[in-house]
């Protein structure tokens, strides 16, 4: 009962702390409330397993997977740039980039949207563990297989998503541009391109989280001695579940951090439009 009211004390505390700081309006006080909230709960995980002896084997402690940060940064770092830079990167790369060029293909002929959209919709529809063990199979073990799955995972979403772009901007706008005799491109490019960013950046930011979820998983279904799905597989089976947890961090820490940076890049770009004047 004790360990209970504890825990609800630390849990009330920090609460009390976040919500005063959520009714500030300067950049610190907004940065700060998720992290008092991301600290408060390794606060309590800390707690709980220490107060209710919860073996490691089921549910390690934030701190032992501290540990295992500092004992094997070099293999995680190893892991990231293998799964991360490679696979999930360069993946989302390629994928987002020819899905832009697809979709202004598709904008240019009305039998290939007819055509193209159902297709990308189906493949989009694949299951993950069907086509990762083919990608695997045609290009091989390293991460040029992992890739291959990210690519075929993003691209739909990005897509979608430039395609209705393309279409939003106004007919009374296009009707200007050819008063001027602006020919497709010129009108693309200063008039299309630009209304299709807040579109592009959407399908980018989801891209980005589907990524390097695409990339790991990949890596259970073959992959060189080194990566950070196949290091998650091989923990399984020594029971090794802070390693686990310590890919985990390491995958939403970066997840987050390529999902700041789009987001980021795309306030600079879209500036102009409403969604960015809050």
């Amino acid at each position: 009962m004790m360990t209970l009211i504890l825990l609800l004390a630390v849990w009330l505390g920090l609460w009390a702390v976040n919500a005063r700081l959520a009714r500030g309006r300067s950049r610190a006080a907004r940065g700060a409330v998720p992290l008092i909230f991301g600290v408060t709960l390794l606060a309590l995980w800390e707690l709980a397993v220490r107060l209710y002896d919860i073996p490691g084997a089921i549910l390690p402690p934030p701190s032992a997977i501290l540990v295992r940060f500092g004992t094997d940064a070099g293999l995680l770092a190893q892991d990231f740039a293998q799964t991360g830079l490679r696979g999930a990167f360069l993946g989302w790369l390629i994928g987002c980039g020819a899905a832009v060029v697809t979709a202004i293909a598709i904008d240019r002929s009305p039998f290939l949207q007819k055509g193209l959209l159902p297709v990308g919709s189906f493949i989009a529809a694949l299951p993950i563990v069907g086509t990762a063990p083919i990608m695997v199979m045609w290009f091989g073990f390293d991460w040029q297989s992992k890739a291959a799955v990210v690519v075929v995972m993003v691209f739909f979403p990005v897509l979608v998503n430039m395609v209705a772009g393309l279409k939003a901007s106004e007919p009374m706008q296009r009707d200007l541009m050819a008063t001027w005799s602006a020919s497709y491109w010129q009108t693309l490019w200063k008039l299309r391109l630009p209304a299709a960013m807040p579109f592009l950046f959407n399908g980018l930011k989801i891209a980005t989280t589907l990524a390097l979820i695409g990339a790991i998983v990949a890596e259970f279904f073959g992959s060189p001695t080194v990566g950070m799905g196949f290091r998650i597989n091989a923990s399984i089976g020594q029971l090794a579940l802070d390693m686990i947890w310590a890919e985990i961090a390491v995958a939403a820490l970066a997840g987050s951090a390529f999902y700041g940076a789009v987001a980021l890049i795309e306030k600079r770009v879209t500036f102009w439009h409403p969604s960015q004047r809050t």
